[in-house]
């Protein structure tokens, strides 16, 4: 390699070592990016005027509404729901392992005053865009029907130190952000999964690209500015470094 290229590979070096790094920070963040541009780049529409368009709309949209079910989940303490995520993980020498991973859900019906369309949340990407229970705690305190796992792991991993639970739900008395594609078939309309499933908030836009931003938000920005200075770096000194070497 001709001595004129090792500056432009030193430049394309740092690129991507800074590329890699924001990527590692992105990640630790605990931001959902992908989720966040789905919903957030969508176009917002109501049912009703979903019902009234000549033509479906040809890219997946933000279906705005409230829920309508005949036969929700109830919960012990009365809850209504229309999904209900639980993840529960005890920690051993090797890591947090799962316990239960437990979906229960029903169909219900995104309406407002125009119109209706069936949403089936079993089809719904993860996680569900909602305020999570979170759970910290001894192995002990988890209840009985969990102790038979436990001491398998235990067994097979070593001594189980902590455990954390994890609870999403979504509520007959939400109103929904559901992020669909829309097909018309035989003059009806329906609401199907996107590719990757709906995405389904049970907040409003804002709060739920702050929910989906992480609990460490704020390297967000920092992140994305290492990431495109460290494409743009590592473009321009790979070709700094091809041009120096042909010539």
């Amino acid at each position: 390699m001709p001595p004129e290229a090792l500056p432009w590979l030193v430049v394309a070096l740092f690129g991507v070592a800074l590329l890699v790094a924001a990527l590692v920070l992105l990640d630790r963040s605990g931001a959902r990016i992908r989720a966040a541009r789905r919903l957030a780049g969508a176009r917002e529409v109501k049912v009703g005027s979903l019902l009234d368009e000549a033509e479906p709309p040809h890219r997946s949209v933000r279906v705005v509404g409230r829920v309508r079910c005949a036969d929700p989940l109830v919960t012990e303490r009365d809850e209504r729901l229309v999904a209900w995520h639980r993840d529960v993980e005890v920690r051993t020498r090797d890591g947090w392992r799962s316990i239960e991973h437990r979906r229960e859900t029903r169909s219900f019906e995104l309406w407002d005053h125009d119109g209706s369309l069936a949403v089936d949340p079993a089809h719904a990407a993860e996680p569900l865009i909602a305020i999570p229970h979170v759970w910290n705690g001894s192995p002990d305190e988890l209840d009985e029907t969990y102790q038979p796992a436990i001491a398998r792991l235990a067994a097979q991993a070593g001594p189980v130190t902590a455990a954390r639970a994890e609870t999403r739900m979504l509520s007959v008395v939400d109103r929904l952000l559901v992020l669909a594609r829309v097909e018309r078939e035989g003059g009806r309309t329906r609401l199907l999964p996107p590719p990757g499933g709906y995405v389904i908030s049970g907040m409003e836009l804002d709060d739920a690209m702050r929910l989906l931003g992480g609990p460490r938000r704020r390297w967000i920005p920092a992140a994305l500015v290492g990431a495109v200075a460290g494409t743009v770096l590592a473009g321009i000194g790979l070709a700094g470094t091809l041009i120096a070497a042909l010539g």
